[in-house]
């Protein structure tokens, strides 16, 4: 095919590349040796490569030869032949466990730099080009955060907003709200812009032992949007897992008789909303995007009514027949809440609140509080991605893999959530990556631009490739076929070409 003489630059990825390590073996997915890959895009050609993060984690399992660094589903344990004292003491300095640096889960644009990422405090800077990997950022240093989220948002100034949970603060829980400044005073130009690092809010937890999973929030222009899920973090459990030999995700427990709290906290004032919103219990991973209309805040995520989708990626369910033999037993729900931020207080208890044209409600209830019910927009997406320049606004078009009962994804879609109108692309024994659009340099629409995939065979005989669709239409423009093995990611970001330009110079 021929790509759009306009697309230069760097897609990056990220993702689980290496899972076993000498004689040992990770027991989840989620658990691998990071891979970074990235395809680079010029004059018409591609270039494929990729290389293994050279994170400490990494660094230390090699020269072990085996497994020495926990992660999430996965505990490591020392030398055994080590003595009794030096065991003791390594039970204790596991408390708060010392997390791990393997950053496999997505890139994300710091000032001029990239840092992948993943879920602890611990982010890598990166080189783009040749992906090598640089100095180590702990979150730590510039705010008490234990671990943060790989979905960060970038507003228009460039600046980034990132959450994370401070678990040690004298046992008051709460999760943080922070901006990474895009850029650092002139006199400071050697200085990171982690060291200009606000705390802009925080909110305190439920439950002060027991903090929410999240992966990903919500913003608008006005707004940022945390959902407090019933799935959370059991923190003594935590901190005795080590002891009692078992991985952390068996620390994460789904309470489906629980509530799930809307929190938004308004981006001018720093304070939050102070009326109570919430829904019934679900578990979810993705945001889609959020906007405000007419006093309402509206917002589109993917949610399950159980926590099965991590369990199926323990290693010993991704089998030869894992497509036939895992099924999902809650199938992912594009759900849109409309929340009315603005309302008649002296509504009837029972009442919707809801003015705009949705079959979200959101009842007022007698002690206040408003309960929301969603609109369901379409189901079987996941990894979802808009055109970004629309994040926070208004929008139609929905680009995300497409699942069936399988956690793999077997087709690429376009999804658009006014007409609800559903475009595909799929084609035997392919499974697509996480689709990432990238706008054309004179758009006029929304969905003006192409959508990359990589896409993996599910017979390692037959070559990977990185595809090309036109985002409006959906058809094909071109292929690169890899003569290497790829490993299915997770997430990553386009780099312009004049971004990376002015990264090498």
């Amino acid at each position: 095919g021929q790509l759009p003489t306009w697309l230069q630059g760097i897609l990056l990825r990220n993702g689980p590349g290496m899972h076993t390590i000498g004689d040992s073996k990770y027991n989840h997915w989620f658990d691998g040796l990071a891979l970074l890959h990235s395809f680079t895009f010029k004059n018409g050609e591609v270039y494929y490569r990729s290389k293994y993060l050279r994170s400490d984690t990494y660094n230390c399992n090699i020269e072990a030869n085996r497994i020495v660094v926990s992660e999430f589903g996965t505990m490591a344990y020392p030398d055994p032949c080590k003595n009794i004292f030096a065991k003791a003491f390594s039970y204790l300095s596991h408390t708060i466990p010392e997390f791990t640096d393997n950053c496999l889960i997505n890139i994300m644009k710091a000032g001029d730099d990239f840092y992948a990422t993943g879920e602890t405090n611990f982010i890598r800077k990166i080189n783009p080009q040749t992906l090598e990997t640089l100095e180590k950022v702990d979150y730590n240093k510039y705010v008490a955060v234990n671990v943060a989220t790989s979905h960060p948002h970038y507003d228009s100034a460039g600046n980034v907003l990132n959450m994370g949970t401070s678990i040690v603060d004298k046992g008051k829980t709460k999760y943080v709200l922070f901006k990474i400044p895009s850029s650092v005073p002139e006199q400071e130009k050697k200085k990171s812009c982690f060291k200009h690092l606000e705390v802009v809010c925080s909110i305190p937890s439920h439950s002060l032992l027991h903090p929410s999973y999240y992966h990903s929030f919500g913003l608008t222009e006005n707004y940022i949007i945390f959902i407090e899920q019933p799935f959370r973090l059991d923190i003594v459990k935590m901190a005795t897992a080590y002891i009692r030999g078992v991985n952390w995700a068996s620390c994460l427990a789904y309470n489906k008789d629980d509530k799930t709290w809307f929190h938004f906290i308004d981006r001018k004032t720093k304070k939050e909303v102070s009326t109570k919103f919430y829904t019934d219990a679900f578990v979810f991973f993705h945001h889609v995007n959020a906007y405000e209309e007419d006093g309402h805040i509206i917002f589109d995520l993917i949610a399950y009514t159980d926590n099965s989708l991590y369990d199926m990626f323990y290693l010993k369910n991704l089998g030869k027949d894992f497509e036939e033999n895992t099924k999902l037993t809650s199938i992912p729900t594009c759900k849109r809440f409309v929340v009315p931020l603005q309302y008649n207080k002296d509504a009837e208890v029972g009442s919707n609140l809801v003015r705009l044209a949705s079959t979200a409600t959101a009842v007022k209830e007698k002690d206040g509080n408003i309960y929301c019910q969603p609109e369901i927009l379409c189901e079987g997406i996941e990894l979802p991605r808009i055109n970004y320049n629309y994040n926070g606004k208004k929008y139609k078009y929905v680009f995300a893999t497409k699942v069936q009962w399988s956690p793999v994804p077997t087709k690429i879609a376009k999804f658009n959530t006014q007409t609800k109108e559903m475009l595909h692309w799929g084609q035997d024994h392919c499974w697509p990556s996480e689709p990432v659009f990238v706008p054309s340099p004179d758009a006029k629409e929304e969905d003006d631009g192409v959508v990359l995939t990589c896409v993996v065979k599910s017979d390692p005989k037959e070559a990977p490739f990185l595809l090309v669709l036109d985002a409006k239409t959906f058809t094909e423009l071109g292929r690169a076929t890899v003569n290497v093995e790829m490993h299915l990611d997770l997430h990553g970001m386009f780099i312009p070409e004049q971004v990376v330009k002015t990264e090498t110079q």
